[in-house]
């Protein structure tokens, strides 16, 4: 299975912004921080915004903020708001509960399988939380330009051959 760029933008704006804290960011910060193209990340946070996950504040300075009880949000949540379909195959139904037939469908196991696999996917993902995933909060905000503690990288000593 593999999320759409929509579904991972949307995950980096929410963990972005939950690192930055109460601060405003704007769409441009975030943009570089990630490297991602402003223009994508526009439908994003105005769709993050409809749900009531990011607060946006109008004007000169304005910005974008986490909006604290998306701390208890789940990744799984998010995944399913952000994603328009998890029908791993075609004749698993998608979200209006349409399917295409197959020959094989009125015997065929590998669309259980299929279907019990999507759903375990999205159980592990709702075991997560916004809040969990955005720590540690000063390593993350060091890689995203945040200012963060610097965690500094330890070499491993190579083995000796034998």
């Amino acid at each position: 299975m593999r999320l759409t760029d929509y579904t991972d933008y949307s995950l980096r704006v929410l963990l972005y912004l939950a690192v930055r804290g109460d601060g405003l960011s704007t769409i441009q910060d975030i943009s570089q921080a990630y490297g991602i193209s402003k223009n994508h990340l526009m439908k994003v946070v105005q769709q993050l915004a409809e749900h009531g996950w990011i607060e946006t504040v109008r004007g000169r300075n304005g910005g974008l903020r986490f909006a604290e009880r998306s701390r208890a949000l789940t990744v799984g949540e998010v995944v399913r708001a952000m994603e328009s379909d998890f029908a791993l195959v075609a004749c698993l139904p998608d979200q209006h509960g349409a399917h295409r037939s197959c020959v094989i469908m009125p015997a065929c196991r590998l669309r259980e399988a299929l279907d019990a696999a999507g759903k375990a996917f999205l159980a592990e993902l709702d075991r997560y939380t916004i809040g969990e995933v955005a720590q540690p909060h000063g390593a993350l905000s060091s890689l995203l330009g945040l200012g963060g503690a610097v965690i500094p990288i330890v070499p491993v000593a190579p083995t000796p051959s034998a």
